[in-house]
């Protein structure tokens, strides 16, 4: 049986976003956490053509209880899970972990299903009446990464993220972002 991340050994402690949060976080975090369009895009008008996606793991599975309950699925669901790491140049800038229940999947006329090595903003951000209804935020403890994305993007201390329910055509789904100490240098 397969875990049900490649990133973590176990779900991270998310609080809500709440009026204050934003002061609660250090001022490059905030600028990422808070950044109002596509991640992608951010990072391509800082490196253009060379940010490209590595797919670390893409497959069926149940998300984690935090998930589930956020997106309203039931305990036994299935889920695509998505789990990339976004980089320039071969410096590591952004995790992400991407939750596609069915029916999204369904509503988004199955192109969300086969991204392949395509950033995942560069479809949502194209949805003309794209949602975003709440947000989380976290600071990763290194412990709970697995080795393996210790070693692939090169953690060596806490990271934050957020996570964001996204909303395509009334349907949700979840899309988790952890910002490399390469994405927080870029202003």
């Amino acid at each position: 049986m397969t875990t049900k991340s490649f990133l973590f050994t176990q779900e991270p402690d998310w609080f809500e976003n709440r009026q204050g949060t934003r002061h609660c976080l250090p001022e490059a975090v905030q600028s990422w956490t808070y950044e109002a369009g596509s991640l992608t895009q951010r990072l391509r008008n800082y490196y253009g053509d060379a940010v490209t996606v590595k797919v670390l793991r893409q497959q069926w599975h149940t998300p984690f209880l935090s998930e589930r309950r956020l997106l309203k699925l039931r305990e036994n669901r299935y889920s695509l899970i998505r789990e990339v790491l976004m980089h320039a140049n071969g410096k590591p800038l952004i995790l992400a972990r991407t939750i596609i229940p069915v029916r999204t999947l369904n509503a988004a006329k199955r192109s969300l299903s086969h991204l392949g090595n395509r950033p995942l903003g560069e479809v949502i951000f194209s949805y003309p009446r794209l949602e975003r209804k709440e947000m989380d935020v976290a600071m990763i403890n290194p412990l709970i990464w697995t080795p393996a994305v210790i070693a692939e993007a090169g953690i060596n201390g806490p990271l934050w993220g957020r996570r964001t329910v996204y909303v395509i055509r009334r349907r949700q789904m979840l899309v988790s972002e952890f910002f490399l100490p390469g994405a927080l240098e870029i202003s």
